[in-house]
């Protein structure tokens, strides 16, 4: 694995990956590779440009837009490479203050049992969590694409609270 994070798009506003209007940043690279995923190029960690590349662009741009309510990081799967997004998480936290939703194909409990995965968690606001299941798909569900995800608000690294976790009941 590379310790180079590449980044497949940046999306300076989108009401989708998270509360509010946010920059997502989507990185390449997955391990999880689940049936039915909306973007399998992601999975590729060679695919895209080389974060180094742009970094200093996307910073930039998140701290003049007054509309951000924070950064999405998605993919791939972000924590693909935990050694770099755990030090890309630390320079963004230091140079933007961001509010930072992290979508991962990890649970929870997997990233706890990971030194080198959950030494990311207190820079994560909001952590989406668990591999996309294409039989438990539900376009109703609110910021995640199967209804087996939740979406966890973290504090210090902890969960704090889980915001919707719920399946959708007909």
């Amino acid at each position: 694995m590379s310790d180079v994070l590449r980044v497949l798009g940046v999306y300076p506003e989108t009401i989708v990956d998270g509360e509010g209007i946010r920059c997502s940043i989507y990185f390449s690279g997955c391990a999880h590779k689940c049936a039915g995923c909306h973007n399998p190029e992601s999975w590729n960690p060679d695919a895209g440009t080389p974060l180094a590349d742009m970094e200093e662009k996307i910073f930039s741009e998140i701290k003049a837009n007054p509309l951000l309510e924070g950064v999405t990081l998605s993919g791939g799967d972000p924590l693909y490479n935990p050694e770099a997004i755990f030090e890309f998480l630390k320079r963004l936290k230091r140079r933007t203050r961001a509010n930072v939703w992290c979508y991962t194909g990890y649970t929870y409990d997997e990233i706890l049992k990971s030194p080198l995965l959950a030494r990311c968690l207190p820079l994560i606001d909001v952590l989406v969590d668990g591999r996309f299941v294409a039989k438990k798909k539900d376009p109703r569900l609110s910021f995640r694409g199967s209804s087996n995800q939740r979406v966890i608000r973290l504090k210090n690294g902890r969960m704090s609270e889980i915001l919707y976790a719920e399946e959708v009941k007909v």
